[in-house]
């Protein structure tokens, strides 16, 4: 896993093994995550799987939300397991002054995820602005213009401007 190319992100990297590109891997997906002091894995869920998250380094924090408005937050240290049931949007933060690597793995012959920003790119933009900035159609202008393209970064340096 580790000797192929990670995918660079503005807040780390990401490797994926699945079916894909091992093909025997016909029962496990799995993404080694790094995420860069400062960042997150953005919110996203999984369609396919639960999530087990193994730590293996830096001090995270993981926030999972369920139906009804309901959220649980959780922290990390390495050695520590977690477990993000299928369908539930939850985010990685980094808490420490160090990296965070980790394993996601999934019961899986492959590995999806959906981030909250290419959802809300691949919505109808009236519904989005209509829904999120109904009093603020200046700053909902501003607001599609980062998330209409739908494009993923999966571990994201957040713009502090």
């Amino acid at each position: 896993m580790l000797d192929q190319e990670p995918k660079k992100t503005s807040g780390g990297e990401v490797r994926i093994t699945d079916s894909n590109n091992f093909p025997i891997s016909k029962t496990v997906a799995a993404a080694h995550v790094i995420i860069e002091p400062g960042a997150i894995r953005e919110m996203h869920w999984h369609p396919n799987a639960d999530e087990w998250s193994f730590f293996i380094r830096g001090r995270a924090r993981v926030t999972i939300f369920a139906s009804e408005g309901t959220a649980r937050t959780f922290d990390y240290m390495p050695g520590d397991v977690g477990i993000v049931p299928r369908n539930m949007g939850h985010f990685v933060e980094n808490i420490g002054d160090s990296p965070i690597e980790m394993l996601e793995v999934f019961k899986a012959d492959e590995f999806r995820d959906f981030s909250l920003f290419q959802w809300m790119g691949e919505s109808p933009k009236k519904m989005v602005i209509d829904h999120l900035f109904a009093n603020d159609p200046k700053n909902g202008d501003v607001f599609w213009d980062k998330v209409s393209s739908a494009k993923k970064d999966e571990v994201t340096m957040p713009d502090l401007k």
